[in-house]
């Protein structure tokens, strides 16, 4: 089955793309809840790294779980149109926060239809969405802490890569180029946009003006769309490059570092590697608790570490500039990513 949703000049000028945080979180919940990511040819090194953190924090067992099955609709309040082409997790979950009450139940009555039945949760939050929507922003809020927040320099640089890439197709070859290059189910036709996958009718009339394109390294191999009126429709598809999101860096020469940084800081620097606790990394290294804490502090204040709460803990990652200062410092230029020979699906 193939929809088409219909365009006029005032919409295709009105198509834009967007980085949203809410549409890492929706399709990540999905690979961890439906155990589908510890096969995941890409993502099964970042699963079994968070699934441990949200198994402790209880999310795997939380509002979440219930309200993103491992298949399926997920309601579309949700994913909010982001207000801008970089849309913070704050601003997102604002429009959460203050969702009609209305649009709210009319999602989860949709949900309880095609999936047989309401958690006790969502049950809940259908009785009585604005007692319980900070509930659920505080879950949000949590999760993204635990299995997002320290990869997301990395994350951002696939998405902003990807619009990138589009933007440059554009200007290049027109916007019907980039339709049938966006993804093999999507393409244009006659003035509309086709999609191949999608179940329910789309016609203009039912959606806002314009398009919202929006890349995510955690959705695919399909793309997904929400329409709720007066929102432009969305449409987010699978970001070019994610097959190489996981990939180690190259390793990095601590020899050079250390005459600028110190030895201890070029160490823990090439120790993260992937996010860690003070006490992980006092483990791995053989400094004391104490002076790594003290090494990390000076690097958070540089700019090359950042610190995520994690429950009692805290986790340090590495910044997108810490990265190239250790892949210069390995002896080479700043890594390029390597693309799927498909754009839009994973290797």
């Amino acid at each position: 089955m193939a929809v088409e949703l219909a365009f006029s000049v005032r919409d295709l000028a009105q198509t834009r793309f967007a980085v949203s945080p809410m549409w890492e979180v929706g399709p990540s919940c999905r690979l961890l809840f439906s155990g589908a990511a510890g096969t995941h040819p890409v993502h099964r090194v970042w699963a079994a790294q968070v699934r441990p953190r949200l198994t402790a924090a209880g999310l795997d067992r939380g509002w979440l779980a219930e309200l993103v099955p491992p298949s399926g609709y997920v309601p579309d309040f949700l994913n909010p149109a982001p207000p801008g082409p970089g849309a913070t997790l704050g601003e997102e979950l604002e429009r959460i926060r203050t969702a009609p009450a209305g649009r709210i139940r009319e999602d989860l009555d949709r949900l309880r239809d095609e999936q047989g039945r309401l958690g006790p949760r969502a049950r809940g939050l259908h009785a009585a969405p604005r007692e319980r929507l900070p509930r659920l922003v505080a879950e949000i809020e949590t999760y993204w802490e635990l299995a997002i927040a320290p990869y997301w320099a990395r994350i951002r640089a696939v998405l902003d890569a990807d619009v990138f890439h589009r933007i440059r197709q554009i200007t290049e070859h027109g916007a019907a180029h980039l339709f049938h290059d966006l993804h093999p189910s999507v393409s244009w036709h006659d003035d509309s946009l086709r999609l191949t996958r999608r179940r329910r009718p789309l016609p203009r009339s039912s959606a806002g003006d314009g398009l919202l394109l929006i890349p995510s390294v955690f959705i695919g191999p399909i793309p997904f769309t929400r329409v709720t009126p007066p929102d432009p429709p969305q449409l987010a598809y699978p970001a070019r490059g994610t097959g190489a999101l996981w990939e180690r860096r190259p390793a990095a020469c601590t020899g050079a570092l250390a005459p600028v940084l110190g030895r201890s800081r070029a160490l823990l620097l090439a120790e993260l590697e992937t996010p860690a606790t003070t006490t992980e990394l006092a483990r791995r290294t053989g400094l004391s608790t104490a002076g790594v804490s003290q090494y990390l502090a000076a690097l958070r204040a540089a700019g090359l570490v950042s610190a995520h709460r994690a429950g009692r803990s805290v986790l340090y990652a590495r910044t997108s500039a810490a990265d190239v200062l250790l892949t210069a410092a390995a002896g080479g230029p700043p890594a390029r990513r390597r693309t799927p020979a498909e754009p839009g699906t994973e290797p």
